[in-house]
């Protein structure tokens, strides 16, 4: 965690993408930052999507770098003036210019909360975030899917240190079980780096992670898979055999969990991916899709992009002699 002094600078570029401020991208920043990030939360509030989007980590910095954001589309006509100039100001791309906190707090927009009229965006915004929360749930489905088919032999020494982290054999990690088993195997992770990796892989959010949701975040990390392994993936969705992955079978791919079949969000998930706009995805989409964004980086409040290159470098690094370590500490465990 930073702590600013007066005048300090810091030029390590960290934070989640989306809430960087392009002066992290500079690599020259003071406090101004949080200003900033809490501007791309606030938008986000309103509206339900961020101000500064794009398929991956590379096109997120260029959109912050060109400081292009809209308040002309739904819901921004129904959104006060005085919220539009707050956001405005904490988006000011000039660190000098952008409002301090303290300057924040005694906007009119806060300081006459009391006075705001009443009107609702719950209902949009709500199913914009669903739309978002759905389309990781999607990806991480799929590559679940992909982890699935995969040979044994790939995933059995993945699968031999979930069992030799799982102390009390219950079938979950808890963050206490993954940072003591990242040392049984000689590599110690910082803690931020373990709620990371717990936060990124837990799919149904229940706080551990069972067996299917290491494996899936280790082969996300290892980057395993084949053409032939998202073959089968985009096979699970097309269950009519049709080539393409339709409203329906989205829909009831979809549907655990408190997402449920909404219609709209499920035909928002399927604009995103469509490329050719013909209303359904094909093999080609879905294959887009699955090789790019950074769904399980994002999940971090605390991302580096070479520093999770690392951390997963570290973890998962797959050689024989490590994989023997394991072994031989499974065995002695037995």
């Amino acid at each position: 965690m930073h702590v600013f002094t007066t005048g300090q600078q810091f030029t390590e570029v960290v934070g989640s993408p989306y809430y960087m401020a392009p002066e992290v991208l500079k690599r020259c920043y003071g406090p101004e930052v949080d200003v900033w990030s809490a501007g791309v939360i606030l938008y986000i509030l309103l509206c339900g999507v961020p101000p500064f989007w794009a398929e991956n980590d590379e096109g997120i910095a260029q959109a912050i770098i060109r400081g292009k954001y809209t308040l002309e589309r739904e819901p921004w006509p129904r959104v006060s003036e005085n919220a539009k100039d707050l956001v405005q100001k904490m988006l000011d791309p000039n660190p000098y210019r952008r409002l301090t906190a303290k300057e924040v707090l005694e906007h009119p927009w806060l300081k006459n909360a009391n006075l705001a009229p009443n009107i609702s965006l719950g209902e949009e915004v709500r199913s914009r975030l669903k739309q978002f929360s759905a389309m990781n749930k999607f990806k991480k489905k799929a590559l679940r899917v992909v982890a699935s088919h995969l040979p044994s032999e790939q995933v059995n020494d993945i699968k031999q240190i979930f069992h030799m982290m799982d102390k009390d054999k219950n079938g979950n990690l808890t963050f206490e079980e993954l940072k003591e088993g990242f040392q049984d195997i000689g590599e110690a992770v910082a803690e931020l780096d373990v709620q990371m990796l717990l936060e990124a892989a837990d799919v149904d959010g229940n706080g551990t992670l069972d067996c299917d949701e290491f494996v899936t975040v280790s082969v996300h990390l290892k980057k395993i898979g084949s053409g032939e392994h998202l073959t089968k993936a985009f096979e699970y969705f097309d269950k009519d055999g049709s080539g393409f992955i339709e409203v329906d079978e989205l829909r009831e791919a979809l549907v655990e969990g408190d997402l449920g079949p909404n219609d709209q969000i499920i035909k928002e998930i399927i604009s995103d991916v469509d490329k050719d706009n013909d209303g359904k995805i094909s093999y080609q989409e879905f294959e887009l899709m699955m090789k790019s964004g950074s769904d399980w980086r994002n999940a971090s409040r605390q991302f580096s992009k070479a520093h999770f290159s690392s951390l997963s470098h570290k973890i998962f690094r797959g050689s024989d002699a490590s994989l023997q370590d394991v072994k031989t500490q499974s065995q002695k465990i037995k």
